[in-house]
C-alpha cells in the first residue's frame, strides 16, 4: 500500500501547501508558533475558519452538498497534516467534526439551514455537554433532564469537563427525556443557547494554568422544542455516530507528527555539557523508538482510512488509535521537556502580558510545559485508556 507515494497525492500535497502559504496570515502563524497556552485563541480560530470558508475549504470533510470538498480520505489526511505542519489554528472541532455531521445526517432542514452556515463560517464557538459528575465513561447514566412542556423543553441538570463553555455561544447537549425506558433509549440530543436564562458556566482551574474546562449548570432552562436534533430518545445513537464518525481523529496523528518535529528542533538547539541533546545516544535511542511508534500509528490510521479488511469492527480500531495516540502525545511532550532541561521549568500565565521571546529565549520554549501538562489528561478525556481497553476486549475478542 503506497498511499503517500502516489504521484497524484504528492501533487495534491504541493497544491495544499501552496494554498496554506498563500492564505495563512503570517502574524497568525507566528502566534500559533509561540503561544504559551494549549489552544489557539478563539479569535484566531474563528478568523481562520472565515478564511478557509471563503475558499470553500472550512469543512472539507463534509459532503459536497453541505460545503465539503468531495476529497478522498487520503486527500483529507494530507490536508489536515499540512494544516498542522504549517501551525495553522485548530478547528472548532465541536462544530466542524462533532455537531456538523450529526446535523446534516439527522437534523431537520430548518436546523441545517440555521446552523450549518454558522459552523462553516466560524461564527460561534460550540460547547459539548455530554459528561456529568458520575457520568463520564458511563455516559448512559446521565441525569440531566429535559421535560417537554408545550413547545419548549425545560432542562435541569449539570455538565462537567465542558471544553470552552465559558466562550461558547451555543452548545449541544445530551439530556434525558424519558426515565421510563432503558437508559440508552431515554436520551435525546438538544441544541441550547448558552446565553439562555438559567445557564451558569463555572470555569475549572487546570494544572497548566488554563481554565478551558468548565462546569455547566442548567436550572429550568427553556429550550425551543424545534432545537431537538432528530427524534426524541435517539440521542444515544447520535452520540455514538458522532464519536465514531471521525474514528481516526482520536489518534491525534497530525498533532503528534508536528510536535515530534518540534522535539527534534529542541534537541538540535539545546546543549548539555557542551554537546547537543540530539547527539546524546540515550536520547537518540528514545527518540527513534517514539518515531517508530508514531510511524506505525500513522500507517494504522491510513489502513482505517483505506477501509482495509482486518476482521475486526472499525470501532475496535478506533479504540486502538485512541489508546496509542494518547500515549504518544505524552511521550512526545516529555521528549520536548527533557531536551529543554531546566528551561522547561519556566512558566508564564497565559494572556496578553506573557513575555515576548528574546534573543536567549528560543521560539521553541514557550508553551512546552503548559502543553505537556495538559497531555497528561490525554489518556483520560474522550474515553479513558482503561475504558478503551475494555471496549477493545469486548468488540475485538468477545471478552
Amino acid at each position: 500500500m503506497e498511499l503517500l507515494h502516489d504521484p497524484e497525492l504528492e501533487s495534491f500535497r504541493k497544491e495544499i501547501r501552496a494554498f496554506i502559504d498563500e492564505v495563512l496570515p503570517a502574524e497568525m502563524k507566528a502566534r500559533q508558533r509561540t503561544k504559551v497556552q494549549n489552544n489557539a485563541t478563539i479569535q484566531d480560530q474563528q478568523e481562520w475558519m472565515r478564511i478557509l470558508n471563503g475558499h470553500g475549504r472550512a469543512v472539507a470533510h463534509w459532503p459536497k452538498e453541505y460545503g465539503g470538498c468531495d476529497w478522498t480520505p487520503q486527500q483529507l489526511f494530507i490536508f489536515n497534516e499540512e494544516l498542522y505542519a504549517a501551525d495553522a489554528p485548530e478547528f472548532d472541532w465541536g462544530g466542524t467534526h462533532m455537531l456538523g455531521p450529526v446535523l446534516y445526517t439527522f437534523g431537520s432542514e430548518a436546523l441545517r439551514e440555521r446552523f450549518l452556515p454558522m459552523i462553516r463560517n466560524g461564527e460561534t464557538y460550540w460547547a459539548q455537554g455530554f459528561s456529568e459528575p458520575g457520568s463520564g465513561s458511563d455516559l448512559a447514566s446521565l441525569r440531566t433532564s429535559a421535560e417537554l412542556v408545550g413547545d419548549k423543553y425545560i432542562v435541569n441538570g449539570q455538565k462537567i469537563w465542558t471544553s470552552g463553555a465559558a466562550h461558547a455561544r451555543w452548545g449541544f447537549f445530551l439530556v434525558r427525556t424519558d426515565k421510563t425506558v432503558k437508559p440508552q433509549k431515554g436520551i435525546s440530543f438538544l441544541i441550547i443557547d448558552m446565553a439562555s436564562p438559567g445557564v451558569t458556566v463555572r470555569q475549572i482551574p487546570q494544572i497548566n494554568g488554563e481554565a478551558h474546562l468548565c462546569e455547566v449548570f442548567l436550572d429550568n432552562v427553556e429550550v425551543p422544542a424545534d432545537q431537538l436534533v432528530g427524534e426524541p430518545g435517539m440521542g444515544w445513537t447520535y452520540a455514538k455516530f458522532l464519536l465514531e464518525h471521525e474514528r481516526t481523529t482520536s489518534s491525534f496523528i497530525y498533532w503528534s507528527k508536528r510536535e515530534l518535529e518540534r522535539a527534534k528542533e529542541i534537541a538540535r538547539h539545546e546543549r548539555v555539557g557542551g554537546r547537543r541533546v540530539c547527539d546524546d545516544p540515550a536520547y537518540r535511542a528514545r527518540f527513534a523508538r517514539v518515531q517508530a511508534d508514531l510511524i506505525a500509528l500513522e500507517w494504522s490510521v491510513l489502513r482505517v482510512l483505506a477501509h482495509e479488511e482486518t476482521g475486526f469492527p472499525e470501532a475496535a480500531a478506533a479504540s486502538v488509535l485512541k489508546i496509542r495516540g494518547s500515549e504518544l502525545q505524552q511521550e512526545i511532550t516529555m521528549l520536548q521537556l527533557d531536551a529543554l532541561g531546566a528551561k522547561s521549568l519556566r512558566y508564564y500565565e497565559p494572556g496578553p502580558e506573557a513575555p515576548t521571546p528574546s534573543a536567549d529565549w528560543a521560539e521553541h520554549v514557550p508553551g512546552r510545559t503548559t502543553i505537556a501538562l495538559i497531555t497528561r489528561a490525554a489518556t483520560i478525556y474522550g474515553g479513558t485508556k482503561q475504558v478503551q481497553k475494555n471496549i477493545l476486549a469486548k468488540l475485538a475478542y468477545g471478552l
